[in-house]
């Protein structure tokens, strides 16, 4: 039962597929597929493109064509909850596509024909994920905060502080107060969902999604959010591999 391990950054994946034992390439609707094992758990990585369409294309591809049972996500974010700073970590509960709106035929947010706004992520691997987390981040000799909660995705990246704080209040205001905003992992969250795969996911903060959020993203994500990426992962599959002997 291959667990698949989705990324949204080339960067973060780096030091996984150099730990891949017998690694091997698929190409397969325009993607590259790298299957192999990680602390004598099958894996396959994949990266999810940019987007909810790109992502949920990749996700299906993962579970029809590679046979993915469970996946789990890391990316970056833009920090947009009371307290969420740039390089702490967010691991989701749940997520909410704030720019779905299908009114008035449906309720604001709501996912036509789902009768609900939010897809929750599972319990036991997001429970697996946050302990990866905290214990990766220990690792590295830092002090982030690990906030646990919603997650906002959408097609739009959110770049100025007047749109983050409307955004963050429009959806609190509807009982959707998120912590963070992206770009895909609602769309993960949700094809998830209709076939039946535990899902987890964590974004490392990059920004506070305000007029700041271009600078120095590239050496972020080079320097931070990839060595986020590998401590936590090879954590997790640790853990994983441990607790199946």
């Amino acid at each position: 039962m291959a667990i698949a391990i989705l990324s949204a950054l080339a960067e973060e994946q780096q030091g996984l597929l150099e730990r891949l034992r017998q690694p091997r390439r698929t190409e397969r609707a325009g993607r590259s597929f790298w299957q192999g094992e990680l602390h004598g758990q099958p894996v396959v990585l994949a990266l999810s493109r940019i987007g909810k369409v790109a992502a949920a294309t990749t996700v299906t591809t993962l579970i029809e064509a590679f046979g993915a049972r469970q996946l789990v996500f890391t990316g970056v974010a833009g920090g947009i909850g009371p307290g969420v700073q740039v390089g702490d970590v967010v691991v989701a509960t749940d997520f909410v596509q704030h720019d779905m709106d299908a009114s008035p035929l449906f309720p604001r947010y709501q996912i036509p024909l789902y009768g609900r706004e939010r897809f929750v992520c599972d319990v036991r691997l997001s429970a697996a994920l946050l302990d990866a987390t905290r214990a990766g981040l220990r690792e590295l000799g830092l002090q982030a905060t690990v906030h646990h909660g919603l997650i906002a995705s959408g097609d739009r990246f959110v770049s100025a502080a007047a749109e983050a704080m409307q955004l963050h209040k429009v959806l609190s205001e509807a009982g959707h107060p998120p912590l963070a905003v992206e770009m895909e992992g609602a769309a993960v969250a949700q094809v998830c969902h209709d076939y039946g795969i535990p899902f987890a996911a964590m974004r490392t903060i990059s920004d506070r999604a305000d007029d700041t959020a271009h600078v120095d993203f590239p050496k972020f994500v080079n320097e931070v959010a990839s060595r986020y990426a590998l401590a936590i992962l090879d954590d997790f599959m640790r853990d994983l591999g441990q607790s199946r002997v």
